[in-house]
Formats: C-alpha cells, structure tokens, sequence
C-alpha cells in the first residue's frame, strides 16, 4: 500500500456564488494529489513521457459530504491498496481544516503506450519503483 498527502487552499476564483468549492475543482485536486503521490515515489510526468507511457483516467467517482470554502485548508489523503498490473486504483478522502471529512472520491487508470495508445501492463520502472510497497497475493 502507498500513501500520501497533499495540502491545498482553494483559490477565490475555485468557490461558487454559495461560497462552496465549485464540485469540478475536487476532480482537479484529486488528479494533483494523485501526481503528487506519484511523484514522491520517483514516477513523475517527465518519467512517464521520457519511457512513452501515458495514465488516461477510465473512471472517476466521487461522493461530497460537506462543502469546502475559499482559503480554507484542505487536506487531500491519497492510497493505493493494491499493486497496479494495467489498471491503477486511487482512493482520495479530502479533510477540511478542522479534519472533517469533506469529500471522497475514487479514480482509475490504465498505463498506456504513448504512441499506440493501447493499454499497457505496469512498465518495468513503475514495478521497480512500487513493488516493495505492495504485499504479494497468495494463491
């Protein structure tokens, strides 16, 4: 399993007439919690584009609790529970300043070849990287 955290404060510009974080930014947070939890692991954007690897996002659901505000800080909490083969599932749970859960979400992605744009199994850089944090499946 890895995991990660990233802190954010909502911009003016991301709040609606209510005040409330607009609900298409957290989309926008979970994809930079999701680099970022990415990056601490040594797989960033121009390690993937160097080795002609892309991660197009399949699928994307989330579930909102509570409203976040403008200039409030905002904890995103990401984890990776399993070993990713083609597919590579992400959960997200956002805290506001006070550790209420605001919002959770789930997202999924495949490795794909830049060029061909085929999905892909994890390349062997990703496996270097991630394997020792994963606990292997017995069968």
């Amino acid at each position: 399993m890895i995991t990660g955290e990233l802190q954010i404060r909502p911009r003016y510009g991301e709040v609606d007439q209510m005040g409330y974080v607009y609900h298409a930014n957290y989309v926008s947070y979970c994809h930079q919690a999701r680099t970022e939890l990415l990056r601490k692991y040594g797989i960033n954007d121009s390690v993937l584009e160097e080795n002609n690897v892309i991660l197009p996002v399949i699928s994307f659901s989330i579930k909102y609790l509570k409203p976040a505000f403008y200039d409030e800080p905002l904890t995103i909490k990401t984890t990776v529970h399993e070993f990713p083969e083609v597919r590579f599932n992400f959960e997200f749970e956002i805290f506001n300043q006070e550790n209420i859960k605001v919002s959770t979400a789930k997202s999924t992605i495949v490795f794909a070849d830049s060029t061909s744009r085929f999905p892909m199994g994890v390349p062997d850089f990703v496996e270097k990287s991630l394997r020792k944090f994963f606990k292997p499946i017995l069968l």
